[in-house]
């Protein structure tokens, strides 16, 4: 990806699930970075909005909101156009978007595990064939958020966890498929920001007997990661950068 300068046009990139929580501080941090940024949200349409004043008073024309559900292929198949219509490139594709619910083995439904692949699989495969010859035309790159847990399971998330290994799969396939002029990477958090979701259990207590660097991390330590692969890991393909603060050797 070449380097902005005054006379150049920004490097646009596309990030899902982008309207709150990582996703947001994905938004605000490559948009920092001099990225024009397409962000795209399924429900959260008053945090999407807010976020989109926020960005555009600091650089008018800089930003597109994009609504979609992405377990449905035709709303998925709305993001590039809507893309390439407003900023005419494509130079990073950020796959951030994923459903996460417990899913207790003996009671897991056909429809729970379509769901969950759909957002951390299928959605992301389907986006990066799109995006491929526009990331191809601009030497661009891909990072995927998986998990921890994609090689490393844990009970009650099975399902979760086999749709984050395949995003982990993922990866390695499109760095072979699309290098040497696109390079594709993941990152793999630990314990970034704490879940809405009531029945994950962890404390502060568990992170710092779990964790090496015994705190709990912050969305920022995700985005700045995630801006390394994109703009400044010119040699880096195919690798799942954990940022985890150790947890990974204990977890």
């Amino acid at each position: 990806m070449t380097t902005l300068t005054d006379s150049q046009q920004h490097p646009v990139a596309l990030i899902t699930g982008a309207a709150r929580r990582v996703g947001a501080c994905l938004a605000r941090r490559l948009h920092a970075a001099g990225f024009d940024v397409a962000l795209h949200y399924r429900n959260s349409a008053s945090d999407m909005a807010a976020l989109i004043d926020e960005l555009e008073a600091q650089r008018a024309g800089s930003t597109l909101a994009i609504q979609a559900d992405l377990s449905q292929l035709d709303q998925l198949s709305s993001l590039l156009p809507a893309t390439l219509a407003r900023f005419g490139r494509l130079d990073a594709l950020v796959n951030n978007a994923s459903s996460f619910y417990p899913t207790p083995l003996g009671s897991i439904e056909a429809e729970q595990f379509d769901d969950l692949m759909a957002s951390n699989a299928r959605a992301p495969l389907f986006l990066a064939q799109a995006a491929a010859p526009h990331l191809r035309a601009a030497r661009g790159a891909i990072v995927n958020l998986v998990d921890i847990y994609a090689d490393r399971p844990i009970p009650r998330y099975l399902p979760y966890c086999m749709a984050k290994a395949a995003l982990v799969a993922l990866t390695y396939g499109l760095a072979r498929e699309l290098g040497p002029q696109v390079r594709v990477n993941a990152v793999a958090p630990g314990n970034i920001i704490w879940s809405d979701n009531a029945e994950k259990a962890d404390s502060m207590e568990m992170i710092e007997q779990r964790t090496a660097l015994k705190r709990q991390g912050s969305p920022d330590d995700l985005a700045g990661a995630v801006l390394y692969l994109l703009r400044d890991a010119t040699y880096v393909t195919g690798q799942v950068l954990r940022v985890d603060g150790g947890r990974w050797l204990n977890i």
